[in-house]
């Protein structure tokens, strides 16, 4: 039968076809193709009044700690949604832990862990030096849910500046490419509150 082997042909002309449409970062580490929906590394920032209402979520930590909104209101705090073989987040990793430590004790930081399961987002906290706690949200997605309309499906990673009412103030879709943005970002949230 001829026509089995020129379907697989087709197949195989389609797939490189499709994968010839993908374009990698050079900013990537090379060969780097997680399966993960790169953003485009835009950023965005919603006035007060064009901020949508808070968002409530509950989960847990990698270290097994209950983490809930709640616990953040009157802060303003960052949330970033990341996995450990997204090669973006590992980019990102070291500016995103030298803001957090500018803003230690006064801005909270949470890692929101889409993909991997706990001991998995250890060893990359410990390898890049992360000190800010991650949740674990790859089986239930509860907190990806609650901000399914303030981020791209799937867009990993993203960081999201929240006020300190709960709501969305500030998003950074995909890599982080200056950790000054994200200060700018944060900045300009304090200053709402003075």
């Amino acid at each position: 039968m001829r026509p089995r082997p020129l379907l697989a042909v087709i197949a195989a002309v389609v797939a490189v076809a499709a994968l010839a449409g993908c374009t990698e970062s050079t900013t990537l580490p090379s060969g780097a193709n997680a399966g993960y929906i790169q953003g485009d590394g835009v950023y965005k920032e919603f006035a007060p009044a064009d901020r949508k209402p808070a968002v409530s979520f509950h989960s847990t930590t990698d270290a097994g700690k209950a983490v809930s909104s709640t616990q953040f209101l009157g802060t303003v705090h960052v949330l970033n949604f990341w996995y450990a073989g997204c090669p973006p987040c590992r980019l990102e990793a070291p500016d995103l832990e030298k803001v957090y430590q500018k803003y230690k004790g006064t801005v909270p930081f949470l890692g929101i862990n889409t993909y991997d399961q706990a001991a998995t987002a250890i060893t990359f906290e410990k390898k890049f030096g992360i000190t800010y706690p991650s949740v674990m949200d790859v089986n239930d997605t509860a907190v990806q849910y609650a901000f399914a309309g303030s981020i791209p499906a799937n867009a990993v990673p993203t960081t999201l500046v929240i006020d300190r009412q709960g709501r969305v103030a500030a998003r950074v879709t995909g890599l982080l490419e200056d950790k000054s943005i994200l200060e700018a970002m944060i900045d300009t949230v304090i200053a709402e509150g003075k």
